[in-house]
């Protein structure tokens, strides 16, 4: 990892279960499947996304999650998400750091309509929406923290980021361990126990499909009922 961001988003994705600052760091009940296509500079191409995709759903993932975006529309990859999600993947995206509505301004692949993906905002400590995350009364699922967020970089140390990149993975880590608890659902139903389960926030009534924040604890309840 030579940009520190996928070690970051990794690390935010297993402290959803675990403190991942406690030492000795105990064994995660989260597996992580890294796929690098992106530079040191953030830069990738699709193409190497979409490759990505495929291989993460071939080598059996149940949970994508994509801390990446841009404005073009690409249908391979629109392909790929749907082959993720006719595989039972549940998928996650960040909504992108513009300050923009989605609903007027796409972001790529948050605005991706497959029935498995939850598009994520970025929510700050006082259940606010974060001054730089995009949104979308029609187009953004929910919101998630993503302001000064602490978590592992290379190196044994760590590092606060912020961004809808920080948030979408603790949607990733949570939909991981609501699988654990139901392996039975597919990414579409945890996608609906999550989105069911999210608490509604004055905040984000206007600007996201559910006006709410993640709950992860609401979640794993309604998830082990389905068992």
């Amino acid at each position: 990892d030579d940009d520190d961001h996928g070690t970051h988003v990794s690390g935010i994705i297993l402290g959803v279960g675990q403190d991942i600052m406690a030492y000795p760091v105990r064994e995660s009940k989260i597996q992580i499947l890294p796929l690098k296509f992106l530079d040191s500079a953030g830069s990738g191409s699709t193409a190497n996304a979409v490759s990505a995709i495929y291989y993460a759903v071939n080598m059996g993932a149940k949970v994508i999650n994509n801390s990446w975006g841009g404005s073009n529309y690409s249908q391979s990859l629109h392909e790929a998400l749907a082959f993720a999600y006719e595989h039972h993947v549940i998928l996650t995206a960040a909504a992108g750091n513009s300050s923009k509505n989605n609903d007027a301004s796409s972001m790529y692949p948050a605005n991706l309509d497959v029935p498995s993906q939850i598009s994520v905002a970025a929510s700050t400590d006082s259940d606010g929406l974060a001054s730089f995350s995009n949104y979308g009364r029609s187009t953004v699922h929910v919101a998630s923290p993503g302001v000064g967020i602490l978590s592992t970089v290379p190196g044994n140390s760590f590092r606060y980021m912020s961004g809808t990149s920080m948030a979408a993975p603790f949607v990733a880590g949570i939909a991981a361990l609501a699988l654990r608890e139901a392996s039975n659902l597919s990414g579409y139903q945890v996608r609906q126990i999550m989105l069911d389960s999210s608490s509604g926030v004055s905040a984000f009534s206007t600007k996201l499909i559910t006006g709410s924040r993640v709950d992860a604890l609401a979640t794993l309840q309604n998830a082990k009922s389905q068992t």
